[in-house]
């Protein structure tokens, strides 16, 4: 009986490996880890041997690309294995948690690719300290503030799932409650000690009697709009009227909706007095300190920016996906024209090249065909002589970007490839002052010089050093480099940063990056400034210098898919949201709105004066109001001034909007959906259907 067991217990095991591979595509290839799984501490080394295998055992003879999941959380070295299918990894784990060591064929077309993966275990590190946050040198009597705490373990990390236990040596002269919120309640000195288990730390508070015997409350103006920006100010006093400047205040609103039906008024204000309405009604703000409190009524009118969207031409593409566009004014014979090219994905390499001067009978006056499957990315230099697409799923894998001589639209010619170190595919690519910024192999950009587009070569490279780092694309303005790099999120980099002068006195002083940034080159890349993704979805940035405000922000677009349907092609159903990064202050940048669908997802997006045009794949075109201080929910602000869905009957995938680019050009609107082509639209008036610049 117990020889018996054996054999079920053999295919038991087979069954697991195999499911543990996470194969798709060619059945006949498959991936070998040994060992195929690892146990490691964080910040120990481990080694892996990957081969990818034919149905015989021998090596595959085509490169695959290694990487850790989650990101951030794995190092591996390699990121890309030899040409035969075989590489030794060395990883890393960064942080604890059941990772993962990937790693992905590289194929012709995306629905070929082969997956694998080994487990790489990683327990938890001892607990090593708490650490107390904002901890002022005295509080006042009758006053409340949340004291935050952080818990380290051994190996530096901050552990969020641990639940720290406060409490306070005399509840007589304040309190503290589970969610760190302290009460001060009359003069003296008081412990509040931090518990995690075994582990405890303490800190010291002094609390002095509270001079408060007054408080005023005033603000600029008592009737705004939804999604403006009102800032409060308030004042305490003593019993002497003299002001008492480091009293803390607290600020809270309540409101009735103008609805009809009495619902709550909705609005946000911050701990700083910044306040903002989404819904239109009667507010009553409240400013508190110590007992005293003072209020204001404010009314909050409709923002009325809404307009409607009139459709001007539409270019239909039903035989491929359409993927990115570019347009540009023609240069030469063709001065006075008008030109767009658009890209293709999951097809058959080509790029499509448009006469849209008559934005109502867009037709298509030549086509490139490169040898890829996606041609993700598409570029125009900004004299309109060169054009630069980027290459995916090429047949011998040499992937890469080609130049092309596009002055003449109507016969464009390939001027040369560049394919060295891109066997990964090259995702996106960005033309600045004789350089093509090329994102490859997902994990960096390389800075390529093309002053002679015949001989383009290598000068820079570009690459984070974070664990598991990837990235999605590169925008360059004024020579800073914006790159969006998932989970690492935004990093601004010098890359030949505009220098001051009397020309450029405005824009220098308009952009606190440029202020710091001159020394770098595209040889030599210098970072400036950064921010982090935690959610791990940073897939677009976009640099905003607000034209009613003196804020810069960089504008940070999502892309997550997290459903798919497998097999026959149906159109996904991706989330995300745009994300407002606050760069006033480079040092210290902060997210302070969002604009966000929920039933849709974000793509791609550009910014023309104090307006958003966002490519929103299923929630079809999207045009924003961003004038002025920006702050919470923009789409619940009635900031969004039009948007229009697209389908045609005739597309890739009938009747289904999946806008992918956009871009606003002499007073219309351009744009790619995946699905049914190029179009083009423009915002008219709701009363006469006047056009709007």
């Amino acid at each position: 009986m117990k020889d018996r067991l054996i054999p079920f217990v053999i295919i038991l095991f087979s069954l697991s490996y195999t499911f543990g591979q996470e194969t798709e595509g060619d059945d006949t290839l498959r991936f070998v880890f040994e060992p195929d799984s690892l146990f490691l501490h964080v910040g120990e080394t481990g080694e892996v041997k990957v081969k990818l295998i034919d149905a015989n055992g021998d090596l595959a003879q085509s490169p695959f690309l290694i990487y850790g999941q989650p990101r951030r959380s794995l190092e591996a070295t390699p990121r890309i294995s030899d040409s035969t299918g075989s590489a030794t990894v060395k990883i890393k784990p960064h942080k604890p948690g059941n990772l993962k060591l990937r790693v992905r064929s590289v194929s012709v077309k995306r629905e070929d690719r082969i997956y694998g993966s080994a487990k790489v275990e990683v327990p938890k590190p001892k607990l090593d300290r708490i650490v107390f946050q904002n901890v002022e040198s005295e509080y006042f009597s009758g006053s409340s503030f949340q004291l935050k705490t952080i818990v380290y373990d051994e190996a530096d990390l901050v552990r969020k799932d641990v639940t720290v236990s406060l409490s306070s040596s005399d509840i007589n002269i304040a309190t503290v409650n589970q969610f760190g919120i302290v009460r001060t309640i009359k003069s003296g000195k008081v412990n509040i000690m931090a518990t995690v288990g075994e582990l405890s730390s303490s800190t010291t508070i002094k609390v002095v009697k509270n001079p408060v015997r007054s408080i005023s409350i005033s603000t600029a103006t008592d009737k705004i709009r939804t999604g403006d920006v009102l800032q409060v100010s308030a004042q305490t006093f003593d019993r002497r009227r003299q002001v008492i400047p480091n009293a803390p205040i607290q600020y809270s609103y309540m409101g009735k909706a103008e609805y009809g039906i009495g619902l709550p008024a909705s609005g946000q204000i911050t701990p700083d007095g910044r306040f903002v309405a989404e819904t239109e009604g009667m507010y009553k703000i409240t400013a508190s300190a110590n007992g005293f409190s003072a209020s204001k009524s404010i009314q909050v009118s409709p923002r009325n920016v809404d307009k409607e969207v009139e459709l001007v031409g539409h270019g239909l593409i039903s035989n491929v996906y359409t993927s990115d566009l570019w347009i540009w004014p023609g240069i030469g014979k063709h001065i006075g024209k008008d030109f767009a090219v658009t890209g293709t994905w999951g097809a058959n390499g080509e790029a499509y090249f448009w006469d849209v001067t008559d934005p109502e009978n867009m037709v298509i006056i030549d086509t490139i065909t490169v040898d890829a499957r996606t041609v993700n990315d598409v570029k125009i230099s900004e004299d309109g002589r060169v054009g630069v697409i980027s290459r995916e799923g090429a047949s011998n894998r040499k992937n890469g970007f080609v130049i092309l001589d596009v002055s003449d639209p109507y016969h464009v010619k390939i001027t040369a490839e560049f394919n060295d170190d891109m066997t990964g595919g090259v995702h996106n690519v960005f033309i600045y002052d004789d350089h093509v910024y090329a994102v490859n192999n997902g994990r960096k950009y390389d800075m390529i010089n093309i002053e002679d587009p015949s001989n383009p070569f290598r000068v820079g490279v570009y690459e984070l050093s974070t664990p598991g780092h990837s990235i999605h694309d590169v925008w360059v303005e004024d020579g800073i480099a914006y790159s969006s790099n998932w989970a690492d999120g935004v990093h601004a980099v010098d890359v030949g940063g505009l220098k001051f002068s009397e020309k450029n006195r405005r824009k220098v002083q308009f952009n606190p990056l440029l202020m710091r940034a001159g020394k770098g080159s595209p040889s030599n890349p210098v970072p400036l400034a950064n921010m982090a993704d935690p959610n791990g979805h940073n897939h677009a940035a976009f640099p905003f210098k607000s034209q009613s405000t003196d804020k810069f922000y960089i504008v940070a677009g999502d892309e997550w898919f997290p459903w798919r349907y497998p097999g026959k092609p149906r159109p996904y159903q991706p989330r995300g949201g745009f994300h407002f990064l606050d760069f006033t202050d480079i040092d210290n940048p902060k997210e302070e709105a969002v604009y966000t669908i929920t039933e849709a997802g974000s793509h791609n997006h550009w910014i023309k004066g104090d307006t958003l045009y966002a490519a929103y794949y299923n929630g079809g075109l999207r045009i924003v109001d961003i004038s002025g201080d920006l702050l919470g929910d923009l789409y619940r602000q009635g900031r969004e001034i039009a948007f229009f869905m697209t389908g045609h009957p005739e597309g890739h995938i009938p009747n289904s909007p999946n806008v992918w680019g956009t871009i606003p050009y002499k007073g219309n609107i351009f744009f790619t959906d995946m699905y049914s082509g190029l179009y083009c639209v423009r915002l008219v008036e709701k009363d006469n259907r006047n056009s709007t610049p």
